[in-house]
């Protein structure tokens, strides 16, 4: 934004400080009514014909913009992705404990990878897998949506959850 003396282009559209049309007038007058107020001139429409120029101060508002852009990033959630590893041959016990992993990455708003490693003669068998996929699907439905179904690469089927209500 240009402020006061930045501001070449004559004439410009003038804006008062309560947001009243003043009109066309010569960018010397602007200045000069800007002065007689203790207000800046800014330039808010470089690219309208005339340009539109407005009286304010200029410090203040470049401090009110400073503060809802910090106040939008304090209220801003960013969403991670978190990975929950399982095996095929899972015992009761650790699925159990996995689990309650992901349904706690869930409730605080995290998308939750789960990720099932093979080994040996396990590739041969990716039923199983799919089998132990289904059951977390099952166990954290209340929370979750499948964003991406169950695939297999390699030695690895993954499949990711997303929370159904996102945390502000």
């Amino acid at each position: 934004m240009r402020v006061n003396e930045q501001i070449r282009i004559s004439p410009v559209r003038l804006i008062g400080a309560e947001g009243e049309q003043i009109g066309v007038v010569s960018v010397d007058e602007a200045r000069d009514r800007a002065d007689d107020a203790g207000l800046d001139l800014v330039e808010v429409a470089p690219d309208a014909r005339p340009p539109v120029c407005r009286l304010m101060d200029y410090g203040k508002y470049r401090y009110e913009m400073q503060r809802k852009a910090r106040e939008a990033r304090r209220k801003q959630h960013t969403v991670s992705v978190k990975e929950v590893k399982y095996r095929p041959g899972i015992e009761n016990h650790d699925y159990e404990f996995k689990t309650r992993h992901v349904r706690r990455f869930l409730e605080d708003g995290d998308k939750v990878r789960i990720t099932i490693m093979f080994r040996g003669r396990q590739l041969s068998h990716p039923e199983i897998g799919v089998q132990v996929m289904e059951r977390v699907m099952e166990d954290a439905k209340d929370l979750a949506k499948v964003e991406a179904r169950p695939s297999r690469e390699g030695r690895t089927m993954t499949m990711v959850l997303a929370p159904l209500v996102q945390k502000d």
